[in-house]
């Protein structure tokens, strides 16, 4: 399985996100803010790190930014709560921007569990590590 790093301010979002990789068989580090994914990310090795874009202090997109200096072959996966509209006089798409600027992929909140997970084996895969394929969550769709 993957050791994947979450950041996450938001400590329900943390710890829900956490909870469905260890039941899919994944090793899971937390951070609450992209200064503590940086400071993880120097000492620790990650195959896969899920990062919120909106933090204080260190946003997503920089921390992003920092991180792949710093380790360019750790793929990246972005969420966001913020709503994405296709208004051009609306906020940007924060989520297509992270893709832009070098995440693998981008999920927007809320997700359901087994889209986290497909989410996570793809960028896994799309990134040529090798790990097992995490076991179903709980809402997981059978194969028919």
């Amino acid at each position: 399985m993957a050791k994947i790093l979450v950041v996450d301010d938001d400590p329900v979002m943390q710890l829900t996100i956490q909870r469905v990789l260890e039941h899919a068989g994944h090793a899971v580090a937390t951070a609450g803010d992209g200064r503590k994914a940086l400071a993880r990310v120097e000492h620790e090795s990650f195959d896969l790190v899920i990062l919120d874009i909106f933090m204080p202090g260190m946003d997503g997109l920089e921390a992003m930014r920092m991180i792949l200096r710093r380790a360019p072959d750790i793929p990246i996966l972005m969420t966001s709560g913020r709503p994405q509209t296709s208004s051009s006089i609306s906020e940007p798409d924060y989520l297509t921007m992270a893709t832009k600027l070098g995440a693998v992929s981008a999920l927007p909140k809320p997700f359901k569990p087994a889209a986290l997970l497909a989410m996570v084996s793809d960028c896994l895969a799309s990134a040529g590590k090798q790990v097992d394929r995490p076991r179903p969550g709980p809402d997981a769709i059978p194969n028919s």
